[in-house]
């Protein structure tokens, strides 16, 4: 993973050459995603930097990747999982230049026209812009769920910009954006459009289905496989919540066998490394190490104190580019972590993103009026996930040159576990121990992994990451906010703040701070708004009355379901 700016001005009589040096600038905002190298192409009518994070092939995958008669100049950010698939199914002998596993989109493009077709075959985490210099013609596209950050825009004389992060390119683009997930922009149409669809986003489509839970773990399991492709040393964070712990016990399946080599010989690093943080005491950390004791990990748990928290939140902010509480919350002893990670020369983690989203394990989910809702909302939040835990994830952990790669996921697993339908998803006793008739959210994942965790990691309730550090977290950053926002500020928040207007002291405080960077309407735009409890969407709000007096992110906030509440 890594970072690309381009610019592109397909004018008659363009010329780019005057911009060089501030295209090479502002791609330095974004070095931190990619400290190993930087590349440029650059011609009358297009500019590509990268900056990478030698993952794959680092001795040779320097980007921008060309096809050997210079016609076709690619910049990625991402990791394509599937990419020796992808090269045996090539209708003719392609001449690659690198062992990049990104590579295999110019040869894609290179001999097949149906670009949304070869894009919806492509199991990765991608975003990228592709330069063909003969047709002066530009393919932007970025992966289905956005996990890979991408934004675009225009400046005062229309040519467009595309960048890894926002603050690339906010100053220059009055109108920049975040590049929708799943989609592709081609300039010989100037068309925009959606090339991931699924049946499955329809709940009359899956009504009915049943998964067996040897399908859903074979799947997670071969997901979490096919992302652990590296050529540099690894690890997985490892919480000791139910996602986090599902990705370390697969992980730890694998790690001995050298996966780039069809398992066939030896791993460079076969003693798996896990990762953890929180305040002192924390809940994750507590759970984290019983964890990490059953699956065997070398472990590595760092504390944090409040104050080294509150001190990193003005660059939290400036990295994730986002505003919203909840984002913020976690975002920040995630950055920590990620500074420590990569003080001991680890690259690349394993995470947990997506399960909640695709199993409903938020807590609100309990509150979920039937099957059909409870459906809709998940695909409402795997919709916004690029804006919410796929940004904080990436960008936290970017910020120090830290690749988060995300099996739950993974493409091929997301067409496994959302066709199941919902009705086995909903929050249910767990019949098998009638000391605890608790309702248990994500039920049908628990009882596929069975056995390969231990009951108190693979049952536990859902701690979102904000709370899980530690309560004193959240319970600090609200009282500091008190102190730093006066009643005057806030009453006059919506003449400051006309768009998504802060609800609460602590939203205004991380407003101030994201305006700095980040100013004007369309950065403003880019956050999503809108009332949530324990990270639901706003629609969710209607599931229960009680909801929308109580709407606060954390997932303490849900009412005689968060069984560690208190107060």
């Amino acid at each position: 993973m890594c970072s690309i700016l381009g610019i592109f001005d397909l004018r008659p009589g363009a010329d780019l050459s005057p911009l060089r040096p501030l295209a090479l600038s502002l791609s330095a905002q974004q070095r931190h995603r990619g400290p190993d190298w930087s590349g440029v192409h650059a011609d009358p009518a297009a500019i590509l930097v990268h900056e990478r994070l030698a993952i794959v092939d680092p001795a040779g995958g320097s980007q921008p990747l060309r096809s050997a008669d210079g016609r076709l100049v690619l910049a990625v950010n991402g990791e394509i999982y599937n990419h020796h698939a992808l090269q045996a199914a090539l209708v003719a002998p392609y001449a690659f230049q690198t062992g990049s596993d990104c590579e295999v989109v110019n040869a894609l493009y290179a001999q097949r026209d149906d670009v949304a077709a070869w894009l919806d075959e492509i199991n990765g985490i991608f975003a990228f812009a592709l330069w063909d210099r003969h047709a002066q013609r530009v393919l932007i596209a970025r992966d289905p769920i956005g996990v890979c950050p991408l934004y675009w825009g225009h400046d005062h004389e229309g040519r467009l910009w595309v960048a890894s992060e926002m603050k690339a390119i906010a100053r220059l683009c009055e109108d920049v954006a975040p590049f929708p997930p799943g989609h592709w922009y081609d300039s010989a149409t100037g068309v925009c459009a959606r090339y991931y669809t699924r049946t499955w986003r329809d709940y009359d489509a899956v009504a009915g289905v049943e998964v067996s839970a040897r399908e859903l773990r074979e799947a997670f399991e071969a997901a979490v496989h096919r992302q652990m492709m590296s050529d540099v040393p690894y690890g997985v964070l490892l919480s000791g919540g139910l996602d986090s712990s599902l990705v370390a016990a697969c992980a730890a399946r694998f790690a001995r066998r050298r996966i780039e080599d069809d398992d066939a010989t030896e791993a460079w690093w076969p003693r798996l490394h896990s990762f953890a943080i929180g305040l002192e005491g924390s809940p994750d950390l507590a759970a984290a190490r019983i964890a990490a004791d059953a699956l065997g990990t070398v472990h590595h748990g760092f504390t944090y104190t409040f104050e080294e928290g509150l001190d990193a939140l003005p660059e939290v902010i400036r990295h994730i580019e986002t505003y919203d509480v909840t984002t913020i919350r976690a975002s920040t002893p995630m950055y920590l972590l990620a500074r420590r990670i990569k003080a001991m020369g680890v690259k690349m983690v394993l995470s947990g993103e997506g399960s909640d989203e695709i199993f409903g394990g938020y807590l609100y989910f309990h509150k979920a009026p039937d099957a059909r809702a409870f459906h809709e909302e998940l695909v409402r939040k795997l919709d916004a996930l690029h804006s919410y835990d796929c940004l904080r994830a990436n960008k936290s952990m970017m910020a120090w040159g830290v690749e988060p790669r995300v099996p739950f996921l993974d493409v091929e697993f997301l067409d496994v576990a959302m066709r199941m339908d919902a009705t086995h998803k909903m929050v249910r006793t767990r019949a098998s121990d009638s000391t605890d008739s608790r309702r248990i959210e994500k039920a049908v994942l628990r009882e596929a992994f069975a056995g390969h965790l231990p009951d108190a990691i693979l049952w536990r309730q859902k701690e979102q990451f904000s709370d899980g550090v530690g309560y004193g977290w959240i319970d600090g950053l609200k009282a500091h906010a008190q102190v730093q926002v006066s009643d005057a500020q806030f009453a006059a928040a919506a003449g400051r703040y006309p768009i998504n207007t802060p609800q609460t002291k602590e939203a205004y405080f991380y407003r101030t701070i994201f305006e700095r960077h980040f100013p004007g309407d369309a950065c403003a735009r880019s956050v999503p708004g809108g009332k949530s409890i324990a990270c639901s969407s706003p629609t969710a709000i209607a599931w229960d009355a009680a909801f929308a007096n109580a709407a606060d992110p954390s997932g303490r906030a849900v009412a005689g379901v968060h069984a560690a509440a208190v107060g």
